[in-house]
């Protein structure tokens, strides 16, 4: 009974992302980039790590991770409405600008080693090859496919795998959140709704939400959507995926977090499949499909646009392709020197300096124009990111 409805639903709302009428809307193309990458890699991790760590304050955990992730995305968009409002913005704006990008570039190459090595544990979860070393040579060839694909072709033969991921990976989720409503629903009738202990507690609590960051990130990409979108447009687009995302998160992680007994989490990346199968047998493979066309065109949208930064940055003295290779080398060293959790705690540093470098542009772009009680609020928020990055802790598994 449950596999059926989970089926219908994920049918359904399949068609309706895919429905021409709303799949061809520019406000939907505009607000869906930014949505799936928020919603991308760390709805597969995020929700078993809370539950483990905070237990039945895990959607307290999760409401933490959404609300700072709102405030730098309020930085974000707020340089968006200065640079529409001014054109030529002063030096210190433009330097911090700049710096911010260089930051990027590089948060982007960790992020493709997050995204290819969850491919990687992923693609093995429901095989007899289910272990780290197998999870990491698949990985790796997923890397070198996309390093050769990135310095022969270009990724344009690879882009329309993306938007087909992205509907597919929505759908899937509200199936997943379908499956767990009515599974919450049975327990709660029953009276088993349980209370897990909080494991993680004191300051190691904020670390730990701190290191979780990147399991949040991907509202920035409105910031870079200027090609095909107005300033209002990219602006209302990453409020409204930030605010949909936070939405879904908060449904996912409150339902989760009373099902399942602490001692029946495992500890590792793919611990969301093993869950699920005590939800609806359906789940596990509908998540693995999921999660390996999430992965592959997150890593490639991230592959292309951190080579594209970096021919910008160094004003073509870097080649694009060149780019690709450097990505590709540094993700395949993180790939092999880190375990997942640690990856993500990278990544989650790593955008933290980039939006402290938005914050502190925001707060610059205030200041010049007099307003000061903005300029310290964003000024308070890029000390927030300095502290994220390096403050940030990994689950310790």
């Amino acid at each position: 009974m449950n596999n059926a409805a989970i089926i219908a639903t994920t049918g359904l709302v399949a068609a309706i992302l895919f429905h021409p009428r709303l799949s061809d809307s520019k406000g939907w193309r505009a607000t869906v980039t930014p949505l799936a990458s928020i919603i991308g890699s760390g709805f597969l991790v995020i929700g078993p790590i809370l539950d483990a760590s905070f237990g039945y304050l895990a959607p307290i955990a999760m409401a933490a991770l959404c609300t700072v992730a709102i405030l730098f995305g309020a930085a974000i968009r707020r340089n968006i409405a200065r640079i529409a409002e001014v054109g030529e913005r002063s030096v210190a704006e433009r330097v911090l600008d700049r710096a911010a990008s260089w930051v990027l570039a590089t948060a982007y190459a960790v992020s493709v080693a997050y995204y290819l090595n969850l491919l990687g544990a992923f693609s093995v979860s429901l095989t007899a090859h289910d272990d780290p070393a197998t999870a990491r040579i698949v990985a790796t060839a997923a890397l070198l496919f996309i390093a050769f694909i990135g310095w022969t072709r270009g990724f344009s033969a690879l882009e329309g795998l993306e938007k087909i991921s992205v509907s597919l990976k929505l759908a899937i989720i509200a199936g997943l959140l379908l499956g767990l409503g009515i599974h919450f629903g049975d327990r709660f009738a029953a009276g088993d709704l349980i209370l897990n202990p909080i494991q993680t507690t004191g300051w190691n609590a904020v670390w730990l939400i701190f290191g979780l960051l990147v399991t949040v990130q991907g509202f920035e990409t409105s910031r870079y959507l200027g090609e095909d979108y107005d300033p209002q447009t990219r602006i209302a687009s990453m409020s409204r995926a930030q605010w949909v995302s936070a939405g879904i998160y908060m449904v996912y992680i409150l339902l989760l977090s009373f099902l399942f007994p602490a001692g029946t989490i495992p500890q590792r990346e793919t611990a969301i499949i093993s869950l699920m199968e005590l939800v609806a047998p359906v789940l596990p493979a509908l998540l693995v499909s999921a999660a390996l066309a999430a992965q592959f065109s997150a890593a490639v949208a991230d592959t292309a646009g951190s080579g594209g930064l970096l021919h910008e940055l160094t004003g073509g003295k870097i080649a694009p392709r060149t780019g690709y290779v450097l990505l590709a080398g540094i993700s395949l060293v993180l790939t092999w020197s880190a375990n997942v959790f640690e990856i993500i705690t990278i990544a989650s540093r790593a955008f933290a300096g980039y939006y402290a470098l938005q914050s502190a542009v925001a707060a610059a772009g205030y200041w010049i124009s007099g307003r000061v009680a903005g300029a310290t609020g964003f000024a308070a928020l890029g000390v927030l990111g300095v502290l994220i990055a390096f403050l940030g802790m990994p689950f310790a598994g």
